[in-house]
């Protein structure tokens, strides 16, 4: 078969914040077998953030205060290739080398994917959706602008910690938000060129339609007028 790989991303903030309200409530990723290379990490390379079953009533001090917990950055780890940097082993090479390499390697995968949408642009999403597969959704996208998230009273000092443990995300979203918003700039360009051409050609058709159904005489002053008004 044939896949298209699809990706939706969101305002890293906002995603922190909803998933520290979504662990509160006691979501677990045990499940996840985070493979890469063709093995699970060890627990030495990945070490939980909590003891017992889940991390249901963590504070958001207490989410933010653990240095391995996979909230942060999450956006760009599961665009990268992983296997580029010894997957999860942080040995592997330097810091600064491995988020180099991750932020590049998630803006590689995710510019060549076949279509990738922003949760804060919901009807521009589903625009360039229906461009890029040649669709129509029955209704309209809602943009929900009340979440959990923003329901969360964070202050400036909290915010810019969120941003600090999430940089990478950051940077990706800021480069996912220009090439989205230039995709969907050119599609409505091209959609308006196409319309522009069809009105002609409908105009063209019908004033051969209205020749055809004149006098010879009538219809050659008709065709000079109007190719007159056109050209100015």
């Amino acid at each position: 078969r044939n896949f298209y790989y699809i990706t939706m991303l969101r305002d890293p903030v906002s995603r922190y914040l909803s998933e520290w309200k979504h662990v509160q409530r006691g979501a677990t990723w045990k499940t996840s077998l985070h493979m890469c290379d063709g093995r699970s990490p060890t627990p030495d390379e990945l070490p939980t953030c909590y003891e017992g079953d889940d991390w249901s009533g963590v504070s958001l001090q207490e989410f933010m205060d653990c240095s391995y917990n996979l909230a942060n950055n999450r956006q760009v780890r599961m665009l990268a290739d992983l296997s580029l940097v010894g997957c999860y082993n942080l040995t592997f090479m330097n810091e600064s080398e491995r988020n180099m390499i991750l932020l590049q390697s998630a803006k590689n995968n995710l510019k060549n994917m076949a279509f990738f949408g922003l949760t804060e642009f919901q009807r521009k999403t589903q625009y360039l959706f229906e461009r890029t597969f040649n669709l129509k959704f029955i209704s309209p996208f809602t943009q929900f602008n009340v979440t959990r998230a923003s329901n969360v009273d964070i202050g400036e000092d909290v915010r810019q910690r969120i941003e600090d443990l999430n940089f990478l995300d950051v940077q990706l979203y800021e480069y996912a938000k220009d090439l989205f918003l230039q995709r969907f700039q050119y599609s409505k360009q091209e959609e308006h060129q196409k319309n522009r051409l069809k009105r002609r050609e409908e105009r063209r058709l019908l004033r051969e339609q209205r020749a055809h159904q004149l006098p010879r005489g009538e219809a050659a002053e008709l065709a000079v007028t109007e190719d007159y008004n056109s050209q100015v």
